[in-house]
């Protein structure tokens, strides 16, 4: 059963995939640390070259199916216009500040 963004515990992780659904580049940017990083099945990548490849010059859209550590760990299926869906894991390090430093994902 699908969780709807709206449901979802961490309200970081929330707007995150809002902002991945309605794809506001402006809006997920704003989520994120000036120096924050991110991996894609355990390799770091160009934050700045893979969101614009994997999500928003591809349409990409995330349903979440499972959350678990507080809201900062999800298994959704990820589906963009380059791969298709596919059952992905996300975990997020979220700061103090209420911004995410760090993302990681990869195929579950």
């Amino acid at each position: 059963m699908t969780i709807q963004p709206k449901n979802l515990s961490d309200p970081v992780v929330r707007d995150f995939v809002t902002a991945v659904n309605q794809h506001d580049r402006d809006a997920f940017m704003a989520l994120l640390t000036p120096d924050a990083t991110m991996a894609d099945d355990g390799t770091d990548r160009d934050l700045d070259d893979w969101i614009d490849r994997e999500i928003f010059s591809s349409n990409g859209h995330m349903e979440v199916d499972k959350e678990s550590d507080g809201g900062h760990a999800l298994l959704a299926r990820y589906r963009n216009d380059t791969w298709g869906e596919m059952r992905t894991r996300w975990r997020f390090d979220v700061d103090d500040n209420g911004r995410i430093r760090r993302f990681e994902t990869g195929q579950a």
